[in-house]
């Protein structure tokens, strides 16, 4: 048995981080992941690692990019307004084939929006990390034990892969106090990734390296070889949870914190009698497509997306993989405004008894 504590999300994050090497971490302040960078300010130097509070996101993004060039394990986190600062950097640590693991416990938006929990960053974690078409792992965990495990292997697919990975939360996640079974601390060298990196330990000499993401000859290969990856990635990497789907009518499908209600909600219904089951994408990206097609649609009448976002935004990636077969139907909040297991079950039953018209229009008007 690993060590057991009662933490908030976001401090169990990193400690998860540092029991999984990371010992460099450059951030910059901002709700609701401020917890993140305080815990860490204090607990990296216990271990000989390095924090630096750097002046701005962009500045702090790029000091990952040095420190990844070493081989040592960096990090840095922030929420949605920060993210958008850092996607050049993370689009560079791409391109010059650096691992890193990059953090988001998202706010409402858009804009400076508000620091109560919410979803609205999946679109921005999915399809838009910077420019020039890269792609990163994302996972989105939905208990404060899932963001522990998620944390301390992300490293293990960061640097098979010489790629960032990122892990997307809320703040509703980053703020709970849950439980957790910690892990062992790693025994992590940097000297492990002496094939590629910068790094030099006690005087010793070494074949020079050069870390660039610029490519003047041979990008397309390079692309060609990241498409490649992104290939290898839906076959091997997608991580879900699917629940009661063998006879499933009704298939709500969500991730991260509104999981964890319709998880609730599903098993409620279920003791009901009620046939309804649940997809829960733990990788947003690769996003589950498998489950989607395995599903019964000579019994499945309708899929539920539901998001603590407006417009919803996975919605679009449920629609690629139900190719048509059955309707979808939305159902969420925005702005701060949490799910909770009477709403989301209202909505469920307004869909079943075919009032699912009503139930938009009821929406819209409030």
């Amino acid at each position: 048995m690993g060590e057991k504590r009662f933490m908030k999300g976001c401090e169990a994050l990193a400690e998860a981080a540092v029991r999984g090497g990371v010992r460099f971490f450059a951030g910059y302040p901002i709700t609701p992941q401020n917890e993140i960078p305080e815990y860490l300010s204090w607990r990296l130097p216990e271990v000989g690692g390095t924090f630096i509070q750097g002046e701005s996101e962009i500045a702090s993004i790029n000091m990952v990019y040095g420190a990844a060039s070493t081989g040592f394990r960096a990090m840095t986190s922030s929420s949605g307004p920060g993210i958008s600062l850092k996607t050049e950097g993370i689009s560079y640590l791409a391109a010059a084939q650096l691992p890193a693991l990059i953090v988001d416990v998202s706010r409402g938006g858009p804009g400076l929006g508000s620091i109560q929990p919410a979803q609205s960053d999946y679109l921005q974690a999915t399809k838009a990390l910077g420019h020039g078409g890269h792609r990163l792992i994302v996972f989105a965990p939905s208990t404060v034990q899932e963001i522990v495990d998620i944390t301390y292997h992300a490293f293990d697919f960061a640097e098979r892969d010489r790629n960032p990975v990122f892990i997307l939360i809320d703040g509703c996640l980053g703020a709970m106090m849950e439980s957790v079974e910690l892990p062992p601390m790693a025994e992590v060298d940097p000297r492990s990734q002496s094939s590629w990196s910068m790094g030099r330990w006690d005087g010793e000499q070494r074949a020079a390296h050069l870390i660039s993401p610029i490519y003047e000859a041979g990008l397309e290969g390079l692309n060609k070889t990241f498409a490649k990856r992104i290939e290898r990635w839906k076959k091997e990497d997608v991580q879900v949870e699917e629940l009661y789907l063998e006879d499933a009518e009704y298939v709500i499908t969500a991730y991260g914190i509104a999981a964890r209600i319709c998880h609730q909600v599903v098993d409620d219904m279920r003791a009901e009698g009620i046939k309804i089951g649940m997809i829960r994408p733990i990788t947003i990206f690769p996003f589950p497509t498998d489950s989607f097609d395995k599903l019964d649609y000579s019994k499945v009448k309708a899929v539920i997306d539901v998001e603590m976002t407006i417009p919803a935004q996975m919605v679009e990636d449920v629609e690629r993989a139900v190719k048509g077969r059955a309707p979808i139907f939305e159902h969420g909040h925005s702005g701060g405004v949490l799910l909770d297991e009477y709403d989301i079950r209202s909505a469920i039953e307004k869909i079943i008894s075919g009032n699912a018209f009503a139930a938009e229009k009821e929406d819209e008007n409030e």
